[in-house]
């Protein structure tokens, strides 16, 4: 191992004096794929990030603010072409239109309603 990859192994994944996450982090998949690479400020995503499938293609990348989703990001399907690309304003998806941009809430039960399935009668495996 040289100096450098010495360097660069202690400037990633700390925690601050709290134990919370804290400046540039970096994880991986079990099969040695990157997974995901950003920054922490005290505990919240803050700043650029990027996300990886297992197969390392990219998943999605945009920008946090104290741990919200703000501003322009993209998706990108497992295989590599764009899924969806668009704005959040701290956290929550705006579809983006100039004149009136309108915010996006979508609750459990409005896809299920949408999709047609009744949440009553749904189980889950314990």
């Amino acid at each position: 191992m040289n100096t450098s990859e010495i360097k660069r192994e202690n400037l990633i994944n700390l925690y601050n004096e709290k134990g919370e996450r804290h400046g540039y982090w970096e994880s991986y998949w079990s099969n040695g794929q990157l997974w995901y690479k950003g920054n922490y400020v005290n505990g919240n995503e803050h700043g650029y990030w990027e996300y990886y499938w297992g197969n390392g293609e990219l998943s999605y990348k945009g920008n946090y603010v104290n741990g919200q989703r703000h501003g322009y990001w993209e998706s990108y399907y497992y295989n590599g072409p764009l899924y969806y690309k668009g704005y959040y304003d701290m956290g929550k998806r705006v579809d983006y239109n100039p004149d009136e941009p309108k915010v996006i809430e979508l609750t459990l039960s409005d896809i299920a309603n949408k999709l047609g399935i009744d949440l009553d009668k749904l189980r889950i495996k314990e």
